[in-house]
């Protein structure tokens, strides 16, 4: 007799090592939360610079002391300074949980001469072109506010942080924002780059409610030449540089004007 063969085991095969998931920017939903959230942390940082001033201030509270420090070019200028670290603190969550490099991300590229200067000329022929539509409707080429906030800031012995803040700080913030990390996540999806220039203008537009339809109009324009510049060069260092220019030139003009007046 022969003995019974012994049962050959099973192959058992290994389980395959998941695949880590490769870094790719956020799509439209993820875009847009994020958006609200980087916007919420600007805000409350320049939020808490206003609070400081009404809390600090000796007289009772009252809504006309809260409008009168919200006005102030001291709280404006130290209120957008303070909005930067909060939303690029916001900026690097965001980005750190997508797992692609900031770099990359936000389009922190050099940038041709070519493109600089193309950029510097289509601003100048677009800016010059809506302050000839602004003399002829009679509109004022500069908003009133902003002389009021000028002179305050004057008195205060502070124009050179207002300077800083408005040429400096604010494009930073708003340009990582809006043509940064908005526009990188909705150029991504279903919206393209055309899509994503336009909504992210819109955007940027609807963070100056401090101006009318007027500038309104100008702002989106302006916004909508930052975008394609954007899409073009492929660099956000170009649309930074391009809104430092247009607001340092927006600042010499108020100073004029501030001084006719």
């Amino acid at each position: 007799m022969t003995s019974a063969e012994a049962p050959v085991p099973p192959v058992v095969t290994p389980p395959l090592p998941s695949q880590p998931r490769s870094p790719q920017a956020w799509k439209f939903i993820g875009t847009s939360l994020w958006g609200l959230v980087i916007f919420a942390a600007m805000f409350a940082g320049q939020l808490s610079v206003l609070a400081y001033f009404v809390l600090a201030d000796p007289a009772p509270f009252s809504f006309d002391k809260v409008t009168e420090h919200a006005g102030n070019g001291l709280t404006i200028a130290l209120s957008v300074v303070m909005g930067l670290p909060m939303a690029l603190a916001a900026l690097w969550i965001a980005i750190r949980l997508s797992g692609v490099p900031l770099a990359d991300y936000l389009a922190l590229r050099w940038i041709s001469w070519r493109h600089l200067l193309l950029g510097i000329v289509a601003l100048v022929v677009l800016v010059l072109g809506w302050e000839g539509a602004f003399y002829a409707m009679g509109h004022e080429t500069s908003a009133g506010f902003m002389v009021d906030v000028l002179k305050s800031t004057q008195a205060e012995g502070a124009l050179w942080l207002l300077v800083i803040a408005v040429c400096v700080v604010a494009p930073v913030t708003e340009e990582l924002l809006t043509r940064g990390f908005l526009y990188r996540g909705w150029s991504e999806s279903v919206l393209r780059p055309a899509g994503a220039v336009v909504l992210s203008s819109l955007v940027w537009t609807a963070m100056h409610l401090q101006y009318d339809w007027f500038f309104f109009a100008e702002v989106f324009s302006i916004g909508l030449l930052f975008g394609y510049l954007r899409y073009l060069s492929g660099s956000i260092l170009l649309t930074v540089i391009l809104h430092s220019l247009n607001n340092f030139a927006a600042m010499l003009q108020t100073l004029w004007i501030a001084g006719q007046s």
